[in-house]
């Protein structure tokens, strides 16, 4: 998949400048597909060559311009087309931290578990956010409201996957810690 099909999704919930994406991929993307700004500012000039997206410049005072992005409708079927392609292959984890931990024997137990530490860190700062955004997004409603209410639930429920990959983070945070205390040397 490339950044195009992650642009075209998060305009789907309407207008946005590229700032304002940029946002959304810190929030509520990068659990599943990070990106840069510089990236982001290039592909939003793909697609709006493409016919893709459209841009208009809103003009502000003591302020650089800022160009807004919406969906065009070739925008949106190529995304519908996108969105009912099976992937063309499973997901794949690539994760340096894992490779540190398969070649920690050995190595310095210490540094090991600052490293776990490090990522539980990660994991938990990254929970609570999407755990704010959960309770926004619910407005109040339960989970079986909003799913039946709201106009788009797509977002809910890739929120929903970060939630459900974060905790599963913090669970083998913990037994890799576990292990580590357990292989400690008695002293």
């Amino acid at each position: 998949m490339s950044l195009k099909y992650a642009v075209l999704a998060a305009l789907l919930e309407g207008e946005a400048s590229g700032y304002e994406l940029s946002k959304v991929f810190d929030v509520s993307l990068a659990n599943f597909w990070a990106s840069t700004p510089q990236q982001l500012y290039r592909e939003l000039e793909r697609l709006a060559q493409d016919g893709l997206i459209e841009a208009r410049v809103v003009r502000q005072e003591r302020r650089p311009d800022k160009r807004m992005f919406t969906l065009t409708e070739a925008g949106r079927e190529d995304l519908c087309t996108f969105a009912a392609t099976p992937p063309r292959r499973p997901t794949a984890i690539r994760d340096e931290l894992l490779i540190k931990i398969q070649a920690m024997d050995g190595a310095d137990p210490e540094a090991t578990r600052a490293l776990v530490e490090e990522r539980e860190a990660w994991a938990r700062g990254k929970l609570a956010r999407y755990r704010r955004v959960r309770e926004r997004l619910l407005a109040g409603r339960s989970e079986e409201e909003y799913l039946r209410e709201a106009d788009r639930v797509g977002p809910y429920l890739t929120l929903m996957g970060g939630i459900g990959f974060e905790e599963e983070n913090l669970r083998w945070c913990e037994r890799v810690r576990t292990v580590l205390k357990q292989r400690a040397p008695l002293g």
